[in-house]
């Protein structure tokens, strides 16, 4: 593997789970209060955007990156407008 494929690898792995603490805390603690829902549904959509762009161009690296970053941001935006207006004791 080239120097520049293992760069854009570690990118991806650490752009991609960086959201797997996030899900984690809002699925335990089911807190969303502080989460923007329209920075979320706009990161959503983006990342959708990415992920059709992968297939269409056929790369493997674009499509498993954006796919598991859109499954965990997609966890994020539904818990966001699932609890919206609750909110549980701090």
């Amino acid at each position: 593997m080239e120097a520049i494929s293992i760069v854009g690898f570690t990118a991806a792995v650490f752009t991609t789970i960086s959201f797997l603490p996030q899900v984690i805390k809002i699925i335990k603690t089911k807190h969303t209060k502080d989460l923007s829902l329209g920075m979320y549904a706009f990161f959503v959509t983006g990342v959708l955007l990415w992920f059709v762009y992968g297939f269409l161009i056929y790369d493997i690296p674009v499509i498993i990156a954006n796919g598991i970053t859109l499954l965990l941001s997609t966890v994020i935006l539904i818990y966001i407008i699932k609890y919206s207006n609750h909110q549980p004791a701090e």
